[in-house]
């Protein structure tokens, strides 16, 4: 056999190689040995024990929880009177020599006062703190909802870049075959030196597509590592391979679970009444509090022995509220001003939500109907036009070019179908957030 003929099958059994190559996609485990819905579970298990991790351990969490702490302490002292008041002393005391004696109005005298607010007061001062408390705990867990959705985030990008990075190093394998196969036919007189350049030129595009993906995949580790609370020495875990969960995606269902379960739209709810409660308080201001005062005083006998009987006083003492049009007004004008701010912010946030699961459910169906169409018409036609084109390359009927080009669609499709994949799973997880669904 002559040098061209063997050159000549070394190519094809090359070519054919690369071809069965191609056919290992990201969706291919099962051909591996990994059946889909195994890679599958063991995917959710992962990150749920990441999302376990991140409630236990992310400072921001643990900072929210020391806040909702906080206040729950502050509701039972907003309810509670002021310290009473002890005194003690002398009184009616004339400047001269043995006083406690001369007199009969000089006494030592200890006494008790207590301020008593008016009716009411107190009970709105421990709602107002109680629905204080019931926004910072829905902060707390709108708090919780949001470093779960952060970290689920950074987790699939992370899973793309990771398995991109594997597409593209499978792609490069592949043009490096190619450009094997283009230099030898070049080097018997059966290829040009363009077939050798094209090749050479889509192989740097995938070495510089690396290099991108080495600069983005550090930034993705950092804000995973970040939302799981780790150290800069922790382990970093390495996301498994994407996979398509549906979930029921009805507008009108997550709209009215968004309503009722979204933390951030509860703590205004709770911030609403809190400042009815407000308004209330600053309208009893017109009504005085009082301050009741008992005082004991004790005489001394007489210079002549006689016996002196000692005293009890009681006072009753009220504020007066006169200052209403400088004091007590404008301080009900302004917990008005501040209960129809936090109603507009109220229907501002759920209009801001509304709009959003409306986008990230089109994100989600759109990503899943691309997903499909790659999955069962995109990449089986384009790896059928791979196949096509080699065969047809291997009698000369088709140029080099030309299967090339062939491959390079593959790649991309590829590409767009992991990137879907990831886009309908963080789509999944910014509804969740929206939605307000409890993080276990």
């Amino acid at each position: 056999m002559s040098r061209a003929g063997v050159i000549m099958i070394a190519v094809m059994a090359i070519m054919m190689a690369t071809a069965a190559q191609g056919q290992e996609t990201v969706l291919s485990k099962a051909s591996a040995g990994v059946p889909v819905h195994s890679a599958s579970l063991r995917n959710d298990t992962q990150l749920s024990g990441l999302i376990a991790e991140v409630l236990q351990n992310n400072p921001e969490i643990q900072a929210a929880y020391q806040e909702r702490e906080a206040a729950r302490q502050r509701v039972a002292p907003a309810a509670a009177l002021d310290d009473p008041m002890l005194e003690a002393g002398v009184i009616n005391a004339p400047l001269a020599s043995s006083p406690f004696h001369r007199e009969d109005m000089t006494m030592k005298m200890i006494g008790l006062s207590q301020r008593l607010p008016f009716p009411g007061k107190r009970n709105l001062r421990k709602e107002i703190a109680s629905k204080d408390a019931d926004a910072i705990e829905q902060g707390y867990h709108e708090t919780v909802n949001r470093v779960v959705h952060d970290l689920k985030t950074a987790y699939f990008d992370l899973g793309l870049t990771l398995e991109t990075i594997k597409l593209v190093e499978k792609n490069k394998q592949t043009l490096e075959h190619f450009l094997r196969i283009a230099e030898a036919r070049y080097q018997v007189g059966q290829g040009s030196q363009a077939d050798v350049l094209k090749a050479q030129t889509q192989l740097s595009k995938m070495l510089d597509r690396l290099l991108g993906l080495a600069r983005e995949q550090p930034v993705l580790e950092a804000d995973l590592m970040r939302a799981l609370g780790r150290g800069s020495k922790g382990e970093m875990p390495i996301p498994m391979l994407l996979h398509i969960q549906e979930a029921p995606l009805a507008m009108e269902t997550l709209q009215q679970q968004a309503l009722a379960e979204r933390p951030q739209l509860l703590a205004l709810q709770s911030l609403i009444a809190r400042n009815e409660k407000s308004v209330d308080l600053a309208r009893k201001a017109y009504y005085p509090d009082l301050d009741v005062r008992v005082s004991y005083g004790q005489r001394d006998n007489m210079l002549d022995g006689t016996r002196r009987d000692d005293m009890v006083s009681m006072t009753v003492a009220v504020n007066l509220p006169v200052w209403r049009g400088s004091k007590i007004e404008p301080r009900i004008a302004e917990s008005q001003a501040m209960r129809n701010q936090t109603i507009s912010l109220y229907q501002a946030q759920t209009n801001e939500i509304t709009a959003k699961l409306r986008q990230q459910i089109a994100i989600a169906e759109q990503s899943l109907k691309s997903v499909r169409l790659y999955q069962t018409a995109i990449l089986p036609q384009a790896k059928l036009t791979v196949e096509s084109a080699l065969s047809a390359y291997q009698v000369g009927r088709v140029d080099f070019l030309t299967l090339l080009d062939n491959q390079m669609t593959v790649f991309d499709y590829e590409a767009s179908l992991i990137a879907a994949m990831a886009n309908y799973n963080k789509a999944l997880a910014e509804i969740d957030f929206l939605s307000g669904k409890k993080q276990h």
